[in-house]
């Protein structure tokens, strides 16, 4: 008989791993279901452990018979995902709100989909969504076999929205969170594009003036015979100099400290100094606040008004934080509510939130209007990041442009200052004469 694993959540949010001896995976979700536990991950143990290269030779096989007859989902296809943008699955989730909530049934609003979407790996995916509904899956169930694409916040609000029975009120609410996190992002990196753009041209510049200007002067200078070169010009010759000769190792030695940099984020020290520095960062830190914050609020508010458990909302905005230091506050949190305490208590000793977060948060509390509270509070720091980021390019468009100038101009000054003592020398030199006639 097969044996299938299973990763579980209580009603608490509390997440429970085991397996089961069953015969087929529907089997495995309705034990799971019995037990008391929602089922976000049931995978054969047998399949899961076959070599990659036999998965991915049956993942682009289409499904047939063996699939309607058996009714088994097609569990976590490798590489199945990975292909898969959030400005598409934003879109997806839009059309398919927009199908349910006409009236059209899910599983023809699918299949719809699949007919028009481009993107061949997300129309693999609604292709095995639609089978699994078919074979007596809920939709909820089906998305959770797509952790890389759909992750936990999407799963858990499309499972709320199936208990309550009010699933096209959900997709709604999922693909109007979708578009303002997309909006949200796309103004920031909107924002940061333009002081990058300087910054490399910057740097070309540079890289130019040194390889292939600079030099050129140096043979000038010495076929001039203007003797002692200004200090200034020295220098300048000197970086040249050592940029030309040793741009390999030079590269070399900035590769190794980006990829040194890349590993120590990635270490659990490491990424939290790296997302506190961001929250502290000058000029950009103050955007990165408010979008963590907004992310927060819209987030959790979205989940708990969805009908999601307080509990097991916590622990998904705890997982999709995106920040370290704020998935350790929304940790503090969770124990709090946990114990019977408030959510106020730790998110004003997190110090993370500002006072007037914690009071709104604190009056939703204790008026019941908690999830109605937390969307007001994200609807308000959508501005404030609005303004954040135009405050942000206002000031960073001037730095960059001093900065070039203030580079590029001292290049030019070293290099003529020479000029100029030579012309000086020379006016001297006539004088002189002159004097003397």
């Amino acid at each position: 008989m097969p044996k299938f694993s299973y990763v579980a959540m209580d009603s608490k949010g509390k997440e429970s791993k085991g397996t089961l001896d069953v015969g087929t995976q529907n089997e495995a979700i309705n034990r799971v279901k019995e037990m008391g536990l929602f089922p976000t991950k049931i995978v054969e143990v047998d399949k899961a452990k076959e070599k990659p290269d036999k998965l991915a030779k049956t993942a682009g096989r289409p499904a047939g018979k063996k699939g309607k007859r058996s009714g088994n989902l097609n569990i976590r296809i490798p590489g199945l995902g990975g292909g898969v943008k959030s400005k598409v699955l934003t879109t997806f989730t839009r059309q398919l709100a927009t199908l349910v909530d006409a009236g059209l049934p899910l599983l023809r609003g699918l299949r719809v989909l699949e007919k028009q979407e481009r993107n061949p790996t997300l129309k693999s995916i609604v292709a095995d969504l639609a089978l699994a509904i078919e074979g007596g899956s809920t939709f909820s169930e089906a998305l959770a076999q797509h952790p890389k694409v759909f992750n936990r916040l999407f799963v858990n609000m499309v499972k709320a929205g199936e208990l309550g029975g009010v699933l096209e009120v959900v997709l709604n609410r999922l693909s109007e969170f979708m578009e303002k996190a997309q909006k949200i992002k796309g103004k920031v990196i909107a924002a940061m594009f333009y002081p990058v753009a300087v910054l490399v041209v910057a740097t070309a510049i540079m890289i130019i003036l040194m390889i292939k200007v600079v030099p050129s002067f140096r043979t000038v200078f010495e076929g001039m015979g203007t003797g002692e070169l200004p200090a200034f010009t020295r220098l300048v010759l000197g970086i040249s100099e050592a940029v030309k000769d040793h741009i390999i190792v030079t590269s070399s030695v900035l590769a190794v400290l980006i990829v040194l940099f890349m590993l120590t984020i990635r270490t659990k020290a490491g990424r939290h100094a790296w997302d506190k520095f961001k929250l502290k960062m000058p000029v950009i830190g103050p955007v990165v606040n408010k979008v963590a914050i907004s992310r927060f609020t819209r987030t959790l508010g979205t989940l708990v008004s969805s009908g999601v458990p307080i509990l097991q909302a916590l622990t998904i905005v705890k997982e999709t934080a995106g920040n370290v230091i704020i998935s350790n506050a929304v940790g503090a949190v969770h124990e709090s509510v946990k114990e019977g305490e408030t959510i106020t208590a730790p998110l004003e000793a997190s110090g993370v939130f500002p006072p007037m977060v914690v009071s709104m948060v604190d009056v939703g509390e204790q008026t019941g209007a908690l999830p109605e509270m937390l969307l007001k509070i994200a609807d308000n720091y959508d501005d404030e990041v609005d303004n954040a980021v135009a405050a942000m390019t206002s000031l960073l468009e001037p730095i960059m442009i001093v900065f070039l100038a203030v580079v590029v101009g001292s290049i030019v000054i070293a290099m003529f200052l020479p000029l100029i003592a030579l012309m000086n020398s020379i006016g001297d030199t006539d004088s002189d004469k002159k004097t003397k006639d």
